[in-house]
Order: C-alpha cells, then structure tokens, then sequence
C-alpha cells in the first residue's frame, strides 16, 4: 500500500526530530531499513506516524484498546487488539522476531508490567533494539496539571515504574542500555517550557510541544539493544 505524507504530520515529526533527539521518532528514523517493529501500547495515531516517518518499516502494533487512532490503524502492517490479562502473552508470540520494539508511555498502564518488560526483551532478535519511554519517579511530587504531569493525574496509571528495577530487569533478561535518562529534559524543549510555566500554572495545564514535561523531567528514556550479534 502507498501510504500518503501528510505535511502537517512530516512539519510535526521534524521538529520532534530536532527538539528531542532521544525520543520516539528519533529512535524510529535509526532503525535499519526494513526493520520489523512492534509497537506495545500503539494508541495516539502511532501506526500512522511511524508509517509517514518511516514506510519502510514493518509494523505491528498492539494494545488493549483503540486509544485515540482515526484513521491510523490502515497503516499498520498487523494491528492487534488483546484483553489486558493476556497483553504479556500476546507480546510473547513475537519471541526472538522483531528488530525493534517501542513502549512509550506504556508500561506504567500494565497490569503486570514485570510480564510484559520480559516479553518485550524476549521479542527483540540478537542485536535488536529497544525503546522505553514511562513517568520518571519523582513525578508523584510534581504539580497537578489537565494533560499529565503529577503521575496521579491520569487515573489509568497502574505503579510508577522504578528506575533500577527496569534497568536490572533489562539486563537480566540480556538487553543492554545503550542509552538512559531518568529525567529526560531536552535543551531547548525545557527552556520553552520556563518561558511558557506561569501561563501553564495559571491554566493548570500543560503547555504545547512537550514543553512542560522537558521542564520538569518528567519522562524517563531507555535505548537498549538485545545480546548477541544482528542477523545477517
């Protein structure tokens, strides 16, 4: 299928690409060509954006619901939709098959989100790639804002994940950081946010961009990479 670039999403994804270097998109556009990908949590129009950003790429995506998708899901290469009780297992019929898997503010919304950081490493072929992006810790002090910035704000979120439990469960299960932030707060992205916070305070809500989050850190960022050599 011939996917269309739409210019807003294309003016969209380059400014992520720019702002946040260690983001979503950034880890997509560095894949290999062709890569199969798996995308645990895919709400948010992720088929489409990682489709525009990338055609190439094989994508499957899978979630407990259809959060927030339109016209998104025809993107998808294999799009599954599971009961969260068998979200773990649903993730481990992927073993050993994919050269990337995404998770990006997903894990803190899982039931057991022990089974499903395993299955998630256990999907990755040697060599493949990991991306996790979930609520640093200190979140459950920060302010409360419409949009999510105290880790409470959103009633969905399950335990805050921990910071060493993740990175030791990783390496346990042979997938090694290439690259982690506890609070992931990019340059330029945290200084619009300083200039933007007494309108964000005064609303009680987060400001455009991402801004509020890069100002207080509120996103912790892993790239991992399974053991093992990449397949040939």
């Amino acid at each position: 299928m011939k996917l269309e670039r739409p210019l807003a999403t294309r003016c969209r994804q380059g400014l992520a690409l720019w702002l946040r270097q260690r983001g979503k998109q950034a880890f997509l556009k560095s894949l290999p060509p062709g890569a199969r990908v798996l995308d645990v949590g895919c709400g948010n129009n992720s088929p489409r954006d990682a489709k525009v950003l990338r055609p190439d790429l094989h994508y499957t995506g899978l979630d407990v619901g259809d959060y927030n998708q339109r016209d998104s899901i025809c993107y998808a290469d294999a799009y599954v939709v599971v009961p969260a009780a068998d979200f773990a297992a649903a993730i481990s019929e992927h073993a050993g098959r994919m050269d990337a898997v995404v998770s990006s503010h997903n894990l803190e919304h899982c039931d057991n989100p022990a089974a499903v950081l395993a299955a998630m490493a256990a999907a990755l072929r040697p060599g493949g790639h990991l991306y996790l992006a979930f609520p640093c810790e200190a979140s459950v002090g920060f302010p409360r804002r419409r949009g999510s910035l105290n880790f409470f704000d959103d009633a969905t979120h399950q335990v805050v994940p921990s910071w060493q439990a993740v990175l030791d469960a990783l390496r346990e299960s042979g997938v090694a950081p290439l690259y982690a932030c506890q609070r992931y707060r990019p340059r330029l992205l945290a200084c619009l946010g300083l200039v933007l916070e007494p309108l964000g305070w005064l609303l009680g809500h987060n400001m455009p961009a991402g801004s509020t989050w890069a100002l207080y850190g509120f996103e912790t960022i892993i790239w991992g990479r399974r053991n093992g050599a990449a397949d040939q």
